[in-house]
């Protein structure tokens, strides 16, 4: 018998394919009921909203049409997107814009920093577009605003969500030398869909990205993101959990792909709420110390609560 899941057909009407493939133009498929959220509306909302747009900041949650944004930004968390709001990547997931991007704002670093502060952020996350046109990829820069942050709320734990930095010798080095508590960069999908879904980037280079981080950190909590409904099948993404595993990873996020617009590419399948639970099990029984799977799971998404426990199970660890 073939295993349901995360095949890329299916004759449930909540769990349906379009049957098509990963390109543009076929019918939407209707969201289901267990991907509806709330609209954003209240008053911490707005008080998170006036702090980014004091500190002119720019926010994946915004940019990306993250669909937790009000859950989030009601709890005052938001995700920083550093570096412009224009990537030189045209990924085929990603409702960030795509150009030639501006000059780097030095005061940037500083701005993350107060905002945090006005925030009262416990764990912060930050993340960037790509950006290719530069020498180091914005690596520089992602080890000011690490800095910057440190100096002015040092309790605050970081969390980086870092480009692939193809191409970018040394950028790594210097991410991951301005001490960063997670690092994290998304392998995004299976590697049979790169060339459709990620065309910019290099599967085995950003698996080696991760690895290369833990060897380089062998203290620092690596960890990486899947999104499903792409067309995948369960068996590459049990490869991708090893691959993970192989790499050293330590916590892996798996939320569903939601199509932005229809100019991005179609969603093949929506999963349901108890094949995310199962795979959930599965990538703790592969040794993942934290995995966090649902249908609304996205890379920031509770990060602070995660980055808690899975500093606690590692304390847990060392002290049995």
């Amino acid at each position: 018998m073939v295993n349901p899941l995360l095949r890329s057909t299916a004759t449930n009407a909540q769990g349906a394919s379009s049957g098509a493939p990963n390109g543009v133009g076929a019918t939407r498929l209707a969201k289901p009921t267990w991907i509806r959220v709330r609209a954003p509306g209240s008053p911490a909302h707005a008080e998170t909203a006036r702090i980014v747009r004091t500190h002119g900041l720019t926010t994946v949650c915004e940019e990306a049409g993250c669909p937790n944004i009000g859950e989030c930004w009601a709890k005052r968390h938001a995700t920083f997107m550093i570096m412009g709001d224009t990537c030189t990547r045209a990924c085929a997931f990603c409702n960030v814009r795509t150009g030639l991007p501006r000059a780097l704002d030095p005061k940037e670093p500083a701005n993350v920093a107060a905002a945090v502060r006005a925030l009262a952020l416990h764990h912060v996350v930050v993340t960037s577009v790509d950006r290719d046109d530069l020498a180091d990829g914005g690596a520089a820069h992602f080890a000011r605003v690490i800095a910057a942050v440190r100096t002015a709320v040092p309790q605050t734990t970081i969390e980086v969500l870092t480009p692939d930095f193809l191409r970018k010798d040394g950028a790594l080095e210097t991410v991951v030398a301005a001490e960063p508590d997670v690092f994290n960069h998304n392998l995004e999908t299976v590697p049979r869909l790169y060339l459709a879904i990620r065309p910019g980037a290099r599967y085995f280079h950003s698996l080696r990205l991760l690895q290369r981080a833990k060897e380089l950190a062998p203290g620092l909590f690596t960890k990486s993101g899947l999104m499903v409904g792409l067309g995948e099948t369960r068996e590459e993404v049990m490869q991708v959990m090893d691959d993970l595993r192989s790499a050293g990873v330590d916590f892996l996020t798996i939320g569903q792909y939601l199509q932005p617009s229809p100019r991005h590419a179609n969603v093949v399948r929506f999963v349901p709420p108890d094949e995310f639970d199962g795979l959930r099990r599965i990538a703790l029984a592969k040794g993942f110390a934290m995995v966090a799977a649902s249908p609304l799971t996205r890379s920031s998404y509770h990060a602070g609560e995660d980055f808690a426990r899975l500093r606690a199970a590692r304390r847990d660890a060392l002290s049995s």
